[in-house]
C-alpha cells in the first residue's frame, strides 16, 4: 500500500490518441475543426458536449481519437470515466482545451484507481500521456489511492498494529523520526485510548512521528495532525446493530486521511516542521472493554464517564490532541470518521468542518471549493457544552440529550486543546457508497487536497500579503 504505482499514467509514448474535451460553447468551432466524416459522425450519433458524454472517432485504420464533454462541469471528475472507457489496446493524450489540465490529470488518476488485493479485475484501465509538468496531480493521486487502499483493507487484515506498522513505515520514507507506543507505555501516555482498546485481543497502538521540511527552519511553521485510528468498531457494549457495523473497517478513516495529507506534505517538501500521531485500536466487545457507566482518566486529567461505548473515536482523540497542544503548534488538524449526525446533517459528501479560528475555517472552506473538495462548517455552539456534564465525573463522552450530535462531539473535544490555538476538526464519511466517474465504491480520501492548499496558503504566504488573502475571504 506504500508504493503506489500510477499505472494508468505513462511519460513516454510515439503513438498516442487525441481526446477532445470540449465544452458545449466551444462545439461547432470544434466540429469545424475536424475532417469532414469525424464532424459528421459526431452530429449524427447526438454529441452535445455534455459532461462526461464520451464518443471514440472513426478514422480509416479503426478509431483515431475520442471526443469527450465537458459541459459546465470544473471539477476533476468529469474526467473519471476515461480510464475505464477507453479503449486498452491505444495510449491516449489529452489535447488543450478549455480545462485546468492537472486537474484532468489528477480526475483521470482517481478513476482508475481500483482495489484489486482479493480478485483479478475485469479490464486495466486504458494509459494516458502525462506531462513531467503534472507532478503535483501525481503525489495527489497517488496519496489518495493510498487512503483508499488502507480503508478498503479489511479489519482481519489491518488491524491496530498493522496500521501502526504503516504509519511507521510512511514516516521512514521521508525520514521521519517515529515513535511507537504500546502496552505499559500507552497506557501511562493515552489512557483513554488504552481504555477503548481494552476490549480487543489485538493491542491498541499510538504513533507520533515528526517531520522537517527540508528549507524548514528551526522557527518554521510546526503543523500537528491527529487521526482516529478505530480499525473496528463494533461499538462495544452498546453494541451496533449489524447493518450498522458493515462498514466498520472504514473507521480508521480519519487515521488514513491524515496519513495521506502528511504523505502530500512531505512529498511536495513544505518547509514546516510536521508532527503525526495516530491511534490505532479496536473497539471490542470482551469480559475485559469498557462498559456503559465507566470512568476514565484522560491524558489532561479531566475524568470522563461513559455515557455511550459506542462514543469511543472521541476518546481516541482527547489524547492525541491534549499532547499536540502542549506543544503549541501554528494549526492542529484532527480527522475522524466520527459521528452518524454528521452524515444526518451533510450526507455522505461533505464533511463536517469544526474550527475554532474564523479565518482558518475560511481559508479551509475557500480552498476546498477551490480544488473540489469540499466541506461545510457547522459550528461550535457553546449553548450544548453543559450537555456533557455528569455526575460523577469531571464530563460524560456523551450528551444527555439526543440532539446535535456532531456538535456536541466537538465541543467535547475542544475541551482538549488551548483555545489560543487554531485547532480544525473535521468529521468525514470516508466512503464513497456508490461508483461515480472519479469515485468508485468504497473507501475515499476527503480533505486532505482542500487541507494542503489550506495549508500552503495559510501558513507560507509571505507576510505582507496576509491582509489581501483574508480580505479575500
Amino acid at each position: 500500500m506504500l508504493d503506489q504505482i500510477l499505472d494508468c499514467l505513462v511519460d513516454t509514448d510515439d503513438s498516442t490518441q487525441p481526446i477532445h474535451a470540449v465544452r458545449p460553447d466551444r462545439l461547432v468551432g470544434f466540429l469545424n475543426s475536424l475532417p469532414s466524416h469525424q464532424a459528421g459522425f459526431l452530429r449524427d450519433c447526438g454529441f452535445g458536449a455534455t459532461a462526461g458524454d464520451l464518443r471514440l472517432l472513426p478514422g480509416p485504420d479503426g478509431i483515431a481519437g475520442a471526443a469527450l464533454g465537458l459541459g459546465e462541469d470544473h471539477t476533476p471528475f468529469v474526467f473519471g470515466g476515461l480510464p475505464m472507457l477507453l479503449p486498452e489496446i491505444s495510449t491516449w493524450r489529452l489535447q488543450p482545451g478549455d480545462y485546468d489540465p492537472l486537474a484532468a490529470t489528477l480526475g483521470y488518476c482517481l478513476g482508475a484507481y481500483r482495489y484489486a488485493r482479493f480478485r483479478r479485475q475485469a479490464r486495466a484501465p486504458a494509459k494516458l500521456l502525462c506531462p513531467p509538468a503534472h507532478e503535483a496531480s501525481l503525489i495527489q493521486a497517488a496519496a489518495t489511492w493510498m487512503v483508499r487502499d488502507l480503508i478498503n483493507t479489511p479489519a482481519n487484515i489491518l488491524g491496530p498494529v498493522e496500521l501502526a506498522d504503516f504509519a511507521v513505515s510512511l514516516a521512514g520514507r521521508y525520514g521521519a523520526e517515529a515513535d511507537v507506543f504500546a502496552d505499559e507505555a500507552l497506557r501511562q501516555a493515552y489512557p483513554t485510548i488504552a481504555a477503548v482498546g481494552a476490549g480487543s485481543v489485538r493491542p491498541a497502538r499510538v504513533v507520533t512521528f515528526r517531520w522537517r521540511g527540508s528549507a524548514a527552519a528551526d522557527d518554521a511553521p510546526l503543523v500537528s495532525l491527529c487521526g482516529k485510528g478505530v480499525c473496528f468498531d463494533t461499538g462495544g457494549y452498546d453494541l451496533k446493530p449489524s447493518a450498522g457495523m458493515l462498514r466498520m473497517k472504514k473507521d480508521m478513516g480519519g487515521a488514513a486521511t491524515v496519513l495521506g495529507l502528511a504523505r502530500i506534505i512531505m512529498e511536495s517538501d513544505l518547509p514546516v516542521r510536521l508532527v503525526v500521531r495516530v491511534g490505532c485500536v479496536e473497539n471490542s466487545v470482551s469480559g475485559t472493554a469498557m462498559r456503559p457507566s465507566d470512568v476514565v482518566l484522560t491524558r489532561a486529567g479531566l475524568t470522563v464517564e461513559i455515557g455511550n461505548t459506542d462514543a469511543e473515536g472521541r476518546l481516541v482523540l482527547c489524547d492525541l490532541l491534549h499532547e499536540a497542544s502542549e506543544e503549541a503548534p501554528a494549526i492542529i488538524i484532527d480527522c475522524a470518521t466520527l459521528t452518524g449526525a454528521a452524515r444526518v446533517a451533510l450526507g455522505p459528501d461533505l464533511p463536517a468542518l469544526f474550527c475554532n479560528d474564523d479565518a482558518w475555517a475560511a481559508q479551509v472552506l475557500l480552498s476546498g471549493n477551490a480544488v473540489h473538495d469540499p466541506l461545510w462548517r457547522l459550528p461550535l455552539w457553546s449553548g450544548y457544552d453543559d450537555w456533557l456534564k455528569s455526575p460523577i465525573a469531571d464530563i460524560n463522552n456523551v450528551a444527555s440529550k439526543p440532539m446535535a450530535g456532531s456538535i456536541v462531539a466537538g465541543l467535547y473535544l475542544q475541551r482538549f486543546v488551548k483555545p489560543v490555538i487554531p485547532w480544525v476538526h473535521i468529521d468525514l464519511y470516508a466512503w464513497n457508497d456508490a461508483t461515480r466517474p472519479g469515485r468508485p465504491e468504497g473507501g475515499e480520501a476527503m480533505t486532505i487536497r482542500a487541507l494542503f492548499l489550506a495549508l500552503k496558503e495559510r501558513l507560507l504566504v509571505p507576510s505582507d500579503q496576509d491582509g489581501k488573502r483574508l480580505a479575500a475571504l
